[in-house]
């Protein structure tokens, strides 16, 4: 496994680490905005695989895919109706998981169940540029609480990746989980998950 940090003088190393794993085909650790995640290339069947064999879960639910620089998502976007889109350009990057219509059902792996919705993420950071999107989940066993701190993350799961990317402290907040299916057709939204944005500051974006 090797050990790399976000540090300002090492932050293009970190960079360049995710790069290099995610394309070989590896499982990586990493800093996202609030809590530590596990990451791999979302078509990679067999890493992903892995990532739930490092949780001890495998039950079907959906995870995010996780854009690090907003031009890897240009195909995705242009799939989206007006209403969503406008909504990706205000909300994101942030601390909210879109979940949108996916109407060319990319990403099923991330999908599982129901390939027509898929969760989007876009991060800024010290990691932000990365070209690659990732295969997005928790840096915890299943059941267990999220870690926030790169020490907290147990050594079960931080043994177990290939790269283990050292962000320092997090503020512990998940992201915030936004369903936006329904909301070019009947201009409905819904918040599944709190998190890191509050509902008012989402209601400020999308209206009532």
């Amino acid at each position: 496994m090797k050990v790399v940090t976000t540090e300002l003088s090492n932050g293009d190393a970190a960079r360049q680490a995710l790069e290099s794993c995610i394309s070989k085909g590896g499982v990586a650790l990493f800093p996202s905005d609030g809590v530590y995640g596990l990451a791999c290339d979302p078509l990679n069947e067999k890493a992903v695989t892995r990532i739930h064999e490092i949780k001890g879960r495998d039950d079907g639910k959906p995870s995010a895919v996780m854009y690090l620089s907003p031009l890897a998502m240009r195909e995705l976007v242009r799939d989206l109706g007006q209403r969503v889109s406008e909504a990706f350009a205000r909300l994101l990057p942030g601390p909210v998981t879109l979940i949108v219509p996916n109407p060319r059902h990319r990403y099923p792996l991330a999908c599982r169940q129901d390939p027509s919705r898929l969760g989007v993420r876009v991060i800024a950071g010290p990691l932000a540029g990365v070209r690659y999107p990732l295969f997005q989940t928790s840096a915890n066993l299943s059941g267990e609480p999220t870690p926030s701190s790169f020490s907290g993350v147990v050594p079960e799961v931080r043994e177990a990746v290939d790269l283990a990317i050292d962000g320092g402290q997090l503020n512990g907040l998940p992201s915030t989980v936004v369903d936006l299916t329904e909301l070019d057709e009947n201009g409905i939204w819904t918040v599944l998950r709190e998190g890191g944005m509050s509902r008012g500051d989402l209601v400020a974006v999308l209206g009532p």
